[in-house]
């Protein structure tokens, strides 16, 4: 890491007038009220960032999140890794990209112990019963705000579609739908087909000079100017902190070893995660239950419970399974450390990409300005996304509102059919009435998840759960 404090040079006196020191308490301020996924974080980031500290402008705001919902990977967590770059180089980057996580990383952590050494005391159980029911319908209110924002038309919602049945009823990779859809929007884009024209990310821009006085300006310093050698350094740096240890575990442990699966896997995800969380976590869920044997079917609701209520981003808990996955397969290691070693090594192979793409890439970003090819491709993986997530919410229903599944398997088809007379009607009625607070009565994600967390442990403590 010397060579990064050396190229950072004094940080002390920046011309925007900004110190280190008064950036980390406000990355930190960031991070810790993180909550809410995606556009809650990026809500927070754009309410301190630009309307409060007036660091960087509306537009140039927008047009970095544009960049990173072009990236694999949580996008909040690469738009303050961009910032931070933008505002104090490689450090600041890499302070901003680092805090985002590290709140989210130590509650993940500690409710792992919690769920792994007392999940099956009958009062913590009912808790996660509850849970599980909020976590439905906070996937369902996924599916119809992404759907609201990405199907402007029939053939967005065709594709949508197109990704639901592939992955629900064919089982046909994520990584080939995303692709896949990201080929059909480039080449639409290509020929100019109005469909494939995406009008903006998270923001409209209706407001792009609403903050003309940032501190940042809209000028190119000068460490944001790309060069061959400068994208060289960064991609040699950063491609070796995230696959040598890989590597390491493969050659020392071999293929087979939990811990060589984690880091080949996660490794996996970080290069298709286009669309966020939801997206990725059915294909996720369903590698880690059927193929791996990490987790059972319902405890990938319960991860996603605890990656709900606490900050950061939601694609934290893939360190819950890490952690599970080294946990039940611990080898001479005790179950919890081995459970720490995977839940850091999951985390580490997850997130260090994110740093590569930001300081790779973001140096070329004006040469994507605008980029209409690349654009309709952004805007196709997005419509898909709304029926991956969608294919998510059902997976997860048939999981937690049936006890059992028929299997489906006759070439081509290859799913889980719930069998109705093993319908849950306790969680099914749960269910139900957290969708129906969150779409009816607009109650926010954290009190649904308390209340239907209390309502859980209420049905224990009067015997209705067994």
């Amino acid at each position: 890491m010397a060579e990064i404090a050396i190229a950072e040079g004094d940080q002390s006196t920046p011309r925007h007038g900004v110190s280190l020191r008064e950036a980390f308490r406000v990355w930190l301020r960031v991070a810790m009220l993180s909550f809410g996924g995606p556009a809650g974080q990026i809500a927070v980031m754009h309410r301190i960032l630009v309307e409060e500290k007036r660091w960087i402008s509306e537009s140039r705001f927008l047009h970095a999140l544009n960049y990173c919902m072009l990236l694999p990977g949580p996008e909040a967590q690469q738009l303050a890794t961009y910032i931070g770059w933008l505002m104090h180089r490689t450090l600041g980057g890499i302070m901003a990209g680092v805090l985002f996580v590290l709140p989210g990383l130590v509650a993940i952590m500690a409710l792992s112990y919690v769920y792994a050494g007392y999940g099956n005391v009958p009062a913590i159980a009912a808790v996660f019963f509850g849970l599980k029911a909020a976590v439905l319908a906070i996937v369902l209110e996924a599916v119809v705000r992404i759907g609201k924002r990405s199907l402007k038309n029939n053939v967005m919602r065709a594709l949508a579609a197109a990704a639901f049945v592939g992955i629900f009823f064919f089982n046909i990779p994520f990584p080939i739908i995303i692709f896949g859809a990201a080929l059909i929007g480039f080449a639409g884009a290509s020929t100019g087909a109005a469909s494939f024209q995406l009008k903006g990310g998270h923001g409209d821009g209706k407001r792009d000079a609403g903050v003309v006085d940032s501190l940042l300006g809209d000028e190119l310093p000068e460490h944001t100017r790309p060069s061959v050698a400068r994208a060289l350094r960064a991609s040699s740096v950063w491609l070796a902190l995230w696959l040598i240890p890989v590597i390491a575990l493969l050659v020392t442990l071999g293929r087979g070893n939990v811990f060589s699966e984690i880091a080949v896997f996660f490794s996996k995800m970080a290069m298709v995660t286009f669309g966020g969380a939801y997206a990725v976590l059915a294909y996720v869920a369903q590698q880690a239950v059927e193929n791996y044997g990490w987790l059972k079917p319902g405890e990938m609701l319960d991860g996603l419970g605890m990656a709900e209520t606490t900050p950061g981003p939601l694609i934290m808990v893939l360190q819950f399974v890490g952690f599970m996955a080294a946990f039940r397969d611990p080898g001479s290691l005790s179950p919890m450390m081995a459970g720490t070693l995977g839940g850091l090594l999951a985390t580490w192979v997850t997130f260090t990409p994110c740093f590569l793409w930001i300081f790779l890439g973001a140096p070329f970003i004006e040469v994507l300005r605008g980029n209409r090819a690349l654009n309709g491709a952004l805007s196709a993986i997005t419509a898909a996304v709304v029926g991956v997530v969608l294919n998510l919410a059902i997976w997860f229903a048939i999981h937690s509102i049936f006890r059992d599944t028929v299997p489906i398997r006759a070439f081509p088809l290859s799913f889980d059919a719930p069998r109705l007379a093993s319908v849950d009607w306790l969680a099914l009625a749960l269910s139900v009435a957290a969708a129906v607070a969150i779409f009816r009565f607009k109650v926010g994600m954290i009190p649904t998840l308390a209340a239907c967390c209390g309502v859980g442990l209420v049905l224990y403590l009067l015997g209705a759960l067994t």
